[in-house]
Formats: C-alpha cells, structure tokens, sequence
C-alpha cells in the first residue's frame, strides 16, 4: 500500500533477498542457510521464494551483540 506521496507504507515490513541480507550481515549463502534452517534466523517462504525482514535481521544482530571482557 502507497501513501498519497507514492511511497510504500511504514506498516509494511521491508522484505529482503538472501543475497540482500547476506551483505547486510557479511556472511556466506551457506552460513544463512544454516541460520535459516535452524531456526536462528525468521524466513518467510513465498512459493520458491526465501524473503528475509529487514527487522528480523536487526533484532539478530542486536542478539549477538556481544562486549569485549576487560581482564584485570
């Protein structure tokens, strides 16, 4: 759905490629295939098609985010 500017609506989630969510997060086909296959990583499977959410991808990396441990 567009809005009276001709864009696309906010409510709409944004739908990535595997290659688009591959260069996002700098890793092979096969490491997102396994992320994708175990569960780790929402897919959304349209036909033949594997899409992947702008906002699953975010909330991913937002998950493994990890600090540096500081030794004493």
């Amino acid at each position: 759905m567009q809005n009276h500017d001709g864009q696309m609506a906010d409510s709409v989630d944004r739908l990535l490629t595997g290659q688009q969510a591959r260069e996002i997060l700098t890793i092979s086909a096969r490491t997102l295939w396994t992320l994708t296959n175990s569960g780790e990583l929402t897919a959304i499977r349209i036909g033949r098609s594997v899409r992947y959410r702008l906002q699953d991808i975010q909330a991913f990396i937002a998950s493994h985010r990890t600090t540096a441990r500081r030794e004493d």
